[in-house]
């Protein structure tokens, strides 16, 4: 694409000099000049674009953020407390006795390291959102851009056939013309 493709584009779609425009309506005015999709899956170029970190960072919050993990921690939990109470605290051979500090020590630890990890996975999520928002307003542009230029060709053919009646008409009334005075002769 020459950047004349591109400054007549810019200039006739959207009334803006090539170097004001912005990424995405660069991306759409390419993509109108060569006839490529502008939409895209923001889910697949994020995958793309992911690191081994940020997809286990994702499955950590996955895991850590259901109710299954909720429910399985809470019976470790419960497990815990009554295996330190109940049955070795009945024999003297319990390791972590009331007030469980082990447990709250191990508690800590997993808050401490899960936190950060569920974190990176929320502003890994807020960056695919910002993709997604990003693709959606240049399909967004796309349309509309795509609309003004089918309108501005309707407006045109609409402006041809006008001419063409209005053509046809002027043929008429010079032939209505005619034919008028070739009866006045006639009858004469």
């Amino acid at each position: 694409m020459t950047k004349a493709d591109i400054r007549y584009l810019a200039q006739s779609l959207l009334g803006k000099q090539p170097d004001a425009l912005d990424t995405e309506e660069q991306n759409v005015l390419e993509d109108i000049q060569n006839q490529n999709p502008t939409s895209q899956d923001a889910a697949d170029i994020a995958d793309q674009r992911a690191s081994f970190g940020d997809r286990l960072s994702d499955k950590v919050a996955g895991i850590g953020g259901s109710w299954g993990f909720i429910i399985s921690f809470g019976v470790v939990l419960f497990g815990w407390m009554v295996l330190n109470t109940d049955v070795l605290g009945h024999w003297h051979l319990a390791f972590d006795p009331y007030p469980y500090i082990f447990l709250n020590l191990m508690l800590s630890m997993l808050a401490a390291v899960q936190a950060p990890i569920i974190m990176m996975s929320q502003n890994r999520q807020a960056s695919i959102d910002r993709l997604a928002a990003s693709i959606d307003y240049e399909v967004n542009l796309r349309a509309e851009l795509e609309i003004m230029r089918i309108q501005d060709k309707l407006d045109q053919e609409v402006a041809a056939q006008i001419s063409i009646l209005l053509d046809g008409q002027r043929a008429m009334a010079e032939q209505l013309g005619q034919l008028q005075v070739t009866l006045a002769a006639q009858s004469n």
